[in-house]
């Protein structure tokens, strides 16, 4: 059974994406490192996608909406590399 929230590792980036899912540390332990590694390597091309979009500079409201997401992504990718880096140095 997948730890994943959503079921695969690109269900649960949109899910963080769109603010459904929040990443700590406590919902990351029972993840295993390879599976952090996917779900790392699923946010980065997210991110990489996200930047690319091409967002209107009179439409404020798509530029918040793809800053929050943006900022979402991040902040989870920041939560996500931590808990990976120190399961490896076993302090998880």
């Amino acid at each position: 059974m997948s730890s994943y929230v959503g079921g695969s590792a690109p269900a649960m980036v949109r899910q963080i994406r769109d603010g459904y899912t929040l990443v700590n540390v406590v919902m990351l332990k029972r993840f295993s490192v390879a599976e952090l590694d996917t779900l790392k390597l699923e946010l980065e091309k997210k991110l990489r996608e996200l930047r690319g979009e091409q967002v209107d500079v009179t439409d404020t409201p798509a530029i918040q909406l793809k800053n929050r997401r943006l900022s979402r992504l991040e902040g989870a990718l920041r939560v996500i590399r931590t808990s990976r880096n120190n399961k490896v140095r076993g302090r998880a």
